[in-house]
């Protein structure tokens, strides 16, 4: 400093004029060429304070190169945390910026965008068309090439109880991306352990209700869609913004340890259904015999019911007419009647006449049974 107190400026000149003023770095006083309006700021002046502060503050330092480096130093530091606010969202995935931990927006769109720096805020990249895959019962192991290495069973997942009380042994594979990356983030924790516990209930509910035969053979698809209804709707309740895309039963078999056991009922239920389907086939055939049978019965008996009737009909009729000729001459009818009575109780027996009218003694005797019985014989 010079002995008159005064300081030059970067521009060779006094800070006062001569009336004491500032003067600016531009070499005219301290408020603009026209002589009015606001005094515009003295940059020089700033930087002077800022150097004597960290004058004041640095231990035994006094020259200027070494403040106007820290005043650099810190300018590049606050620079490079002001940049790297900024993030770049590729496509297919989201963005989800927290202010102070709380949600504050979520960027959609693929691009280039910013964020105030941490710790205000703060950004997780989430990518939500990746479609992600959980195993059930069983663990892959892959190679340094990522290829598949094989896989291990894992029994306390794998065995599963059936509606008919057998033991089936059976992996499965989910497949999920992520729908909602705000419910994602905030709504549940460890998010992979949550739908995995998820889908072995979902599963080990629908096995449940399902017989053994059915889920290791010809239902082994309806079982993997209930699964996944079953996941998505207990997922949907928890809010958990996960989407399941599909279920792939990987493997489903009996226990070998029951095995054998399992193979004599199926021998037995196979020979139940051959038993059953003879009877079905013998009923098949029996029934329509029976029917034509029973329709023939049916007729037979019409038949007999009309023809009785008719007859009923006839004799009532003719017992009529004789009746009313009876009724026309009662002793010709009584006479008739008569005769026609005794031809049919007299018809087998041996009959002798006897004249009784106007002749006197024994009638001669005519034997004519004999003769008639005699004359047969002869013919025969």
């Amino acid at each position: 400093m010079s002995d008159d107190g005064k300081r030059k400026n970067p521009w060779g000149s006094h800070s006062n004029d001569d009336r004491g003023a500032p003067k600016g770095p531009w070499g005219n006083g301290g408020r603009g060429g026209n002589g009015g309006g606001q005094e515009p700021p003295d940059i020089d002046e700033m930087l002077r304070k800022a150097q004597d502060n960290f004058r004041n503050v640095m231990p035994g330092g006094s020259g200027g190169g070494g403040v106007k480096i820290i005043g650099l130093g810190i300018l590049a530091i606050a620079l490079l945390w002001l940049a790297s606010g900024f993030y770049v969202v590729n496509p297919g995935e989201h963005a989800v910026i927290q202010r102070f931990g709380a949600w504050s927006r979520t960027q959609a769109d693929p691009g280039l965008g910013y964020r105030l720096p941490t710790p205000i805020e703060t950004v997780g990249i989430i990518n939500v068309e990746e479609i992600r895959k959980m195993t059930i019962g069983f663990t892959e192991s892959f190679n340094r090439r990522g290829a598949s290495a094989g896989s291990r069973d894992i029994p306390e997942e794998s065995l599963m109880l059936t509606s008919d009380r057998n033991i089936v042994d059976l992996d499965l594979e989910i497949q999920w991306n992520i729908k909602s990356s705000e419910e994602f983030i905030f709504e549940i924790q460890d998010q992979e352990n949550t739908i995995k516990k998820v889908a072995e209930s979902a599963i080990r509910e629908i096995v449940g209700q399902t017989p053994m035969f059915q889920i290791i053979t010809n239902k082994r698809q309806q079982v993997a869609d209930k699964t996944k209804e079953i996941i998505q709707q207990n997922l949907d309740e928890y809010k958990s913004g996960v989407n399941i895309t599909q279920i792939l039963i990987q493997q489903a078999e009996v226990h070998p340890d029951v095995q054998n056991a399992f193979q004599d009922v199926q021998s037995a239920k196979q020979d139940a259904e051959d038993v059953q389907n003879r009877a079905e086939a013998y009923r098949e055939d029996i029934l329509p015999k029976a029917r034509g049978q029973a329709i023939q019965m049916l007729q037979q008996a019409e038949g007999y019911q009309q023809s009785v009737i008719a007859r009923a009909s006839g004799d009532a009729d003719r017992f009529n007419s004789v009746y009313t000729a009876y009724l026309s001459g009662k002793d010709v009818t009584k006479e008739r009647i008569y005769i026609e009575t005794m031809e049919d109780v007299l018809r087998n027996a041996q009959k002798i006449i006897i004249d009784d009218n106007g002749g006197q003694g024994v009638v001669p005797y005519l034997p004519l049974n004999e003769l008639q019985n005699k004359t047969t014989t002869n013919k025969k």
